[in-house]
């Protein structure tokens, strides 16, 4: 079990995916504007990179996993013109957001929503030609189960682009970023999502996901090859790429 399995959002025996469905559904309403925030924007520019690892194998059909409010759905779909993109999230809450958005932006033809446990996937083997997940895995309640079955529905030579909160590990930015995400992230979370736990909780699991080396250990434990990874802003987040 990795670090972050163990942590939940609140302080109950529910179980972490129903604790965690729950925290999102209830900073729903304000989650992109808590992201955009505390980000920067530069979660926009995280994205983009994530989504150009993929434009030399023009995807047709894509997965993206916790999709949230759908903002990574969204650019990818404007970005690669996939013909069919579905986005997976537990949180039926951060969803019905993203399907408003969707609707704005006149992509309900190509983008849709499905409210799906990452651990146990309905879709059948080998069916997209690439899965992908912006800032969401190190919520998995199992990460090496969660991997398999993004593994198991992509198509032989299909692709896995991943965008992840990280911690830097060199001085100063290690230090920057910590004091940050122990002051300045969890109070201004706690005041505009009204959610005392769901920003700790998001703060702790940073910074106990396995990254860099480990994590190309993990991915190709779960069947993938070709696997690499860059850090991006002095190390706050990681891309990775790997291949089935």
């Amino acid at each position: 079990m990795y670090k972050q399995e163990k942590i939940k959002p609140y302080d109950s025996n529910a179980a972490k995916g129903e604790q965690v469905e729950k925290m999102f559904d209830s900073i729903a309403s304000r989650y992109d504007t808590l992201n955009h925030w505390m980000s920067l924007d530069i979660d926009k520019h995280w994205r983009r990179e994530a989504i150009r690892q993929l434009e030399p194998f023009h995807p047709q059909e894509i997965l993206d996993i916790a999709t949230g409010t759908g903002d990574f759905a969204i650019q990818t779909a404007k970005h690669l013109h996939p013909a069919r993109l579905v986005g997976a999230d537990i949180s039926e809450g951060m969803m019905q957001i993203g399907r408003e958005k969707v609707s704005r932006e006149n992509l309900s033809d190509t983008i849709t929503f499905a409210k799906e446990d990452c651990m146990n996937l309905s879709f059948p083997d080998e069916s997209f030609d690439a899965v992908t997940a912006a800032f969401g895995i190190r919520n998995f309640a199992d990460l090496d189960l969660g991997l398999r079955e993004m593994h198991r529905v992509l198509r032989q030579n299909g692709h896995l682009s991943i965008v992840e909160l990280t911690h830097p590990t060199r001085f100063p930015m290690k230090q920057l970023f910590k004091a940050y995400s122990h002051t300045i992230l969890p109070a201004y979370g706690r005041l505009v999502s009204k959610d005392k736990r769901a920003y700790s909780y998001l703060t702790a699991t940073i910074e106990a996901f396995p990254q860099g080396e480990t994590m190309m250990d993990i991915l190709k434990k779960a069947g993938f090859r070709d696997t690499s990874f860059k850090r991006m802003t002095f190390g706050i987040c990681t891309m990775y790429l790997a291949t089935k």
